[in-house]
């Protein structure tokens, strides 16, 4: 079979379906090196900073890895812009949803709502935006994980002169996260928290 005869989905049969779903499995096992070549097209996105886009991920997820973070922390770093392209307006919520099968609970949130929490470094200087907008989300058991991945990774990695990993060296942390089950449990740990920061292990990959 090379393609599907039915023209509305209801009139599907099980061979067809069967045979869709194993072309869908196989096209799942190439998300991280599509999501890989999207990191590179962000060099295509906003400018005006003194790094590109693409620069910034790259040097969020070095922030990551140099405190120690684990392959959760530091793969939501690399990808939590990824929508700046396609989605600019929620290009938080867009990253989260492509992070939310395969990471935990904790670090999708974090992407998720990062955009309010960013305000703060900025919202003062622009009209209608409002610094304090991640005030809505005190008291959330993620809120102080999200004002630590802001400032340390997020707002601060928009420097030139900083070390930066290239994108090679978190690949295959990319692949590792995204060839896991979808919706494991055992992944997603619902409600866990998991340092963003680990003096030993930073001092161990230093």
């Amino acid at each position: 079979m090379d393609r599907v005869d039915f023209t509305q989905m209801k009139d599907g049969t099980k061979d067809e379906y069967e045979f869709l779903n194993a072309l869908e499995i196989d096209h799942t096992r190439h998300t991280a090196d599509r999501l890989l070549k999207a990191l590179v097209e962000l060099d295509e996105s906003l400018s005006g900073y003194q790094i590109t886009r693409l620069g910034h991920s790259l040097q969020s997820a070095t922030r990551a890895w140099n405190d120690g973070a684990d392959i959760d922390w530091v793969v939501a770093a690399l990808l939590h812009d990824i929508g700046d392209i396609y989605a600019p307006y929620n290009h938080d919520e867009y990253a989260a949803t492509i992070l939310k099968p395969f990471v935990r609970e904790q670090c999708t949130w974090v992407v998720q709502t990062h955009g309010d929490f960013q305000m703060v470094y900025y919202g003062q200087h622009l009209d209608g935006f409002d610094q304090n907008k991640r005030e809505r989300h005190r008291g959330h058991p993620y809120f102080d994980d999200n004002e630590t991945f802001c400032e340390r990774w997020d707002q601060a990695s928009f420097d030139p002169d900083y070390v930066t990993k290239p994108i090679e060296f978190f690949a295959p942390m990319v692949r590792e996260v995204f060839d896991r089950q979808a919706y494991d449990p055992t992944v997603i740990q619902t409600g866990v928290r998991a340092p963003l920061t680990d003096a030993k292990v930073a001092a161990s990959r230093a």
